[in-house]
């Protein structure tokens, strides 16, 4: 498998993030609180895992700035360097540790916890929002990490497998 595969994957998960997810969302969610899927951000992170850190690096830098010029207009950048700085730190504490399913969802959890304070900080540092830590963190970022680690839970398999076996294929090559 190469490398084209997992541009397509991300780029479909980016497509499905705007479009269908949204709607299966249930209308009764989103009047109590606000979940934010990050469906690309969630493959990339388990780049990050099972495959190399700079790699998950490379895209979550191109895949963020795709998410800003999309879908986030006022300043351009916060969502690339949150991806890419998560994508990146998740390959990182993955180094020395076994391959988990525990530790990983732990990985992946702290990382969108992590993605949702760096936004909520950067767009707090400029002004662009001014809502309390409070209130953001009940009603925007909880829900929304826990959502996205429900999203992980259900794909880890499958995401696991297929890197995986890309990384055995890679070193295959190699020898």
């Amino acid at each position: 498998m190469n490398r084209h595969v997992l541009w397509l994957i991300l780029l479909g998960l980016f497509i499905l993030q705007g479009s269908l997810v949204v709607w299966l969302l249930p209308a009764s969610w989103q009047s109590i609180v606000y979940v934010t899927p990050h469906l690309p951000l969630v493959f990339i992170m388990f780049i990050g895992l099972f495959h190399h850190r700079h790699a998950a690096l490379l895209y979550g830098l191109l895949f963020g700035l795709l998410h800003d010029f999309t879908y986030y207009g006022a300043m351009l950048g916060v969502y690339s360097f949150s991806m890419g700085l998560v994508g990146y730190l998740a390959g990182l504490a993955q180094r020395r540790q076994p391959n988990l399913i525990f530790y990983n969802l732990l990985i992946t959890s702290l990382g969108l916890l992590i993605f949702e304070f760096l936004n909520y900080g950067i767009n707090r540092l400029f002004k662009l929002i001014a809502v309390d830590l409070n209130f953001a963190l009940t009603h925007y970022m909880l829900p929304s990490v826990l959502f996205n680690l429900l999203v992980a839970l259900i794909c880890y398999v499958p995401i696991r497998k297929l890197l995986e076996g890309k990384r055995l294929a890679a070193s295959a090559k190699e020898d």
